[in-house]
This record gives structure tokens, C-alpha cells and sequence, in this order.
């Protein structure tokens, strides 16, 4: 069950990198600072890959992979544009939550399309799942964010669930790295024409050193949390593992308390406590 950890990794570094982008990028438009992050992403891609000799596909990997790992790296790049502008217009923790309803998503796609068999285990963890998030935000939202956030964090979550299912079927029995390193490439050529078509890419010069510290660093745990996810999805089941990466919301939240000040009320808490519960019961599936 070696997957289970690598999940549990990507989770760690995935809320951590919440956390890095709200705190050190809150002076840099969200798309440059996607852009800008996600070229040290494929750096960092790169070297593992070289590292592990993944340069080019294994054997097996056919061009239908490589169909899907494209689209899962486009899934990703519309969910990185989509989350960091939710994560600059709202609350990291209320943004999250609703990231956090790619879960429901993917399951429901991953019996689709994998077959994998659902249980009474599932349905249950389901419902906590929905019950938690609903939780979370009905009655505590800050009013002062306004809802465009909503929006951008919803559609993150669709994104995110068709990024795992597009890489489960990708991946096939290619290197994780190589697979990482291929759905890096095409969210940099996506970001970077968006930036670009912005014009935004004028405004590199004018980052201050803090930021960019950040968004080498948030690009560091963004390659590490890609590389566990990929090696996570390789050898285990796609409705679990991102049930199990979805628990970086707890890192998330714990640091967002605790740098950010940002105020967790009683329900957000009981929403929090199924939203883990509704998770944890997807290890027995």
C-alpha cells in the first residue's frame, strides 16, 4: 500500500502550496504568477525525470497515453488558472472547500469510466463529503469577498477531476516523472499563452524578491506533490487517491489559522470533521 503514502505526500505538499501563493503572492496578477510558477514546475519536472531516466516513454506507452496525458495536463492548467484567481479574490480557507467537491466528482466519473464497484462504505463517505462542504460554507462565508470566487473555485473543481481521471488512463505503465514532466509542458505552453495574449508578462520585472521566494517554493512543492500524485495514481485507484490528496485541505486550513489569522467558526469545523471522516472512509473501499 506503498500508493496510500504517496497520496498522503501529494496532500502535504499540495495544501502547503496553497498557503505559499496566498501569502507571498497577494501583490502579483494570479496568471503571471501561474505562469511564472509553473516554469519551475517543469524545471523541477525535468530534473526528475533526467534523475530517473525518463526521457523518453516506456515501451507500452502508446499514443493514446500521450492523448491523455495532454488532456490531463490542460485539465490542469484551467484549474491552476481557475483556483489561484478564486484564491485571490476569497478566503483560502472557504476556497478550498469548495475545491474540495472535485472529490464527489471524481468518484462519480471514476465509476463511469474505471467500473471500479461502489459500496454502502462510498455512498456514505459521499454524503459526509457533500454534508462537510455544504457545512462549511452555508452561514460562513465572508461577505466582504463577494461570489465571483465561487465560481472560479467550482470550476477548478471540475478541472481537477477530469486532470485525474485523464492521468489515470495516461499514466498507463509509463515513468511517473516522464508522465509528470509531459502534463507540466502543456500546462506552461497553456499559461504562458494566456499570460502572453495579456500582455502581463511586462510586469516581471516589477516582482519584488519576497515574491519571487514564494514562487520558486510554490513551485517546488507543486513538482512534489505532482510527482507523489502521479506515482499514487500509477498504483492505486483513482477515486481513492484523490479522496486521499483531497486532505491537504487540512494543512490548508491549520496554516491559514495560524499565518493568516483567517477565523474558523463551530460549523466550518463540524463541516471540516465530516469532510475528514466522509475521506477516511474511502481507505476502506
Amino acid at each position: 500500500m506503498t500508493w496510500i503514502l504517496f497520496a498522503i505526500l501529494s496532500a502535504f505538499f499540495a495544501g502547503s502550496t496553497a498557503i505559499l501563493i496566498k501569502v507571498g503572492l497577494k501583490r502579483v496578477d494570479s496568471n503571471l504568477a501561474t505562469a511564472l510558477r509553473t516554469a519551475v514546475v517543469l524545471g523541477f519536472s525535468a530534473i526528475f525525470a533526467i534523475l530517473l531516466e525518463a526521457r523518453t516513454p516506456s515501451p507500452s506507452f502508446s499514443q493514446a497515453n500521450l492523448l491523455f496525458l495532454l488532456l490531463s495536463g490542460l485539465s490542469t492548467a484551467f484549474a491552476w488558472l481557475s483556483y489561484f484567481k478564486a484564491l485571490q479574490l476569497g478566503d483560502v480557507s472557504r476556497v478550498v472547500v469548495v475545491d474540495k467537491s472535485s472529490i464527489i466528482i471524481t468518484i462519480l466519473l471514476s465509476f463511469i469510466v474505471f467500473k471500479e464497484k461502489p459500496s454502502i462504505t462510498v455512498f456514505i463517505g459521499m454524503l459526509l463529503i457533500a454534508a462537510g462542504i455544504l457545512l462549511m460554507l452555508k452561514k460562513g462565508e465572508n461577505e466582504n469577498t463577494g461570489r465571483a470566487w465561487q465560481l472560479y473555485a467550482f470550476l477548478s473543481a471540475i478541472f481537477v477531476s477530469l486532470t485525474a481521471i485523464f492521468g489515470k488512463i495516461g499514466v498507463g505503465e509509463a515513468n511517473s516523472a516522464f508522465a509528470t514532466a509531459v502534463r507540466t509542458l502543456v500546462v506552461f505552453v497553456v499559461v504562458w499563452a494566456v499570460v502572453l495574449g495579456q500582455k502581463k508578462h511586462r510586469y516581471i520585472k516589477s516582482i519584488d524578491k519576497k515574491s519571487w521566494l514564494f514562487i520558486v517554493l510554490s513551485g517546488i512543492t507543486t513538482g512534489l506533490a505532482w510527482f507523489m500524485f502521479f506515482l499514487a495514481l500509477k498504483q492505486g485507484r483513482a477515486s481513492v487517491v484523490v479522496s486521499i490528496e483531497k486532505l491537504n485541505i487540512i494543512v490548508t486550513v491549520l496554516f491559514s489559522r495560524i499565518l493568516l489569522r483567517e477565523a474558523l467558526r463551530r460549523r466550518f469545523v463540524s463541516g471540516l470533521l465530516c469532510l475528514i471522516l466522509g475521506t477516511v472512509l474511502m481507505f476502506f473501499v
